[in-house]
């Protein structure tokens, strides 16, 4: 039975000032994530807050450890591509 892997991230990014410079920011971050990991990826909360980026990723899999290892992979990819901080992190299997 295929899943559905659900991962939420809370970035900080503190260098961010006004919306604008923040859609730049996270339209970027989206479209890499969609790019390197062929999954859907969305802005999902905070959007008139500037320096709070909230990141929803959903991925269809076929077993939960699958959805482990590209769940890892998303957030480690975060911690590399982007100057923003994780400051929380959410992770659902359906």
């Amino acid at each position: 039975m295929v899943k559905v892997a659900v991962l939420t991230v809370k970035l900080y990014a503190p260098w961010v000032h006004s919306l604008k410079e923040k859609r730049m920011v996270v339209k970027s971050i989206l479209a890499k994530i969609r790019n390197k990991f062929q999954v859907s990826a969305a802005e999902v909360k905070d959007q008139d807050i500037h320096q709070s980026i909230v990141i929803g990723v959903a991925s269809i899999v076929p077993h939960s450890a699958q959805a482990d290892h590209v769940m890892d992979e998303i957030v480690n990819f975060l911690e590399q591509c982007t100057e923003a901080e994780i400051v929380e992190e959410e992770r659902e299997l359906r």
